[in-house]
């Protein structure tokens, strides 16, 4: 097996019904930000310690979290329809110091808290995605079926931390992804299957849209070189398209219905989560086949990757902790 385990980490238990939703990593620091939704907050990981070092609260059913190289933290807030905005290096990164030690019968200093500001967005954000050039942020709405129109995407100037604009889109959205050379956002949309291609300049507007000949197009990721997008199916299909033209280059079974993906550049490799039954699918990308397949837990739909250290964590509802292996192919 390429994907050793090298243990656990405990995360606080739910406070309320569901579990964990998408995750990313800061490189630089092996931070480790997973959407907690059960608690309304992002859990912080020390990945090289292998332990919870914070949580930031405030976030209502929290569904994403999206980490740039430069240490900003994005979630997408579904019980506010909001956006939040913090910096890596806050108080999560010297846990140890955030509350200082009192004399006897001296008040003991308050916790300090991450700041965090909110952007309103559309109705339930869910996916996000970054342009680092011109420091916009895209947010993919669910919507709500009772409310017309209100499926759409939505992009953010950062350093305003002001909305722009407002795409309309066929259905629900799913997961999203920025695409440098294309200089576009890939959107999946669950009902009717496809991808949208979201041009990042100025006007913000759709420049085509790709039909998916499988249902519930969902986890999304994309090998920047070759050109290759990565769409993972409710159906129980892995599909290979051509990032360009949007042709379909392969299609592979998986193990049973998807959520996140993410695609291992150094080593050709994408990781797929399933939760029913509860494993991880590994996937040779040269030529789409799968490598291996890992068991997590049920219901653990949910994985960060740090490109870095090839660390996979996935996030197990059950037990609420993290999983962590390493690619070592």
């Amino acid at each position: 097996m390429s994907l050793q385990h090298l243990g656990y980490v405990d995360l606080p238990a739910h406070a309320k019904t569901g579990g964990f939703d998408h995750a990313a990593v800061h490189e630089p620091t092996g931070r480790v930000y997973v959407a907690h939704t059960a608690n309304d907050a992002i859990d912080v990981i020390d990945i090289d310690a292998r332990r919870h070092v914070d949580s930031i609260p405030g976030l209502p059913a929290v569904a994403g979290a999206l980490v740039t190289e430069t240490g900003l933290v994005f979630t997408s807030n579904r019980g506010d329809n909001t956006v939040g905005v913090f910096r890596v290096g806050g108080p999560e990164m010297a846990p140890h110091i955030r509350q200082r030690s009192g004399r006897p019968g001296e008040a003991v200093a308050p916790l300090e808290t991450t700041r965090v500001d909110k952007i309103g967005v559309g109705i339930r954000p869910n996916g996000l995605a970054y342009d680092p050039r011109r420091e916009r942020l895209l947010a993919a709405h669910v919507g709500d079926p009772t409310i017309p129109g209100s499926c759409t995407v939505s992009v953010v100037d950062v350093p305003a931390r002001k909305r722009i604009a407002d795409v309309a889109v066929a259905g629900r959205t799913r997961w999203t992804v920025y695409d440098p050379v294309a200089d576009a956002f890939h959107v999946n949309i669950a009902d009717p299957p496809q991808i949208v291609v979201v041009g990042a300049g100025d006007p913000v507007r759709i420049r085509r849209v790709v039909a998916i000949p499988h249902a519930g197009p969902h986890g999304l990721d994309l090998d920047v070189d070759r050109r290759r997008l990565f769409c993972a199916c409710d159906a129980g299909v892995l599909v290979e398209l051509d990032a360009d033209s949007g042709k379909i280059v392969a299609t592979e079974a998986i193990a049973g219905v998807p959520d996140v993906v993410f695609f291992n550049a150094a080593l050709g490799r994408l990781y797929v989560a399933i939760g029913d039954p509860g494993v991880i699918d590994v996937f040779d990308t040269t030529q789409l086949r799968r490598h291996e397949t890992v068991r997590t837990e049920a219901g653990a739909h949910t994985l960060s990757f740090d490109a870095t250290r090839n660390i996979v964590c996935a996030f197990l509802p059950g037990s609420h902790r993290a999983a962590v292996y390493q690619d070592r192919s």
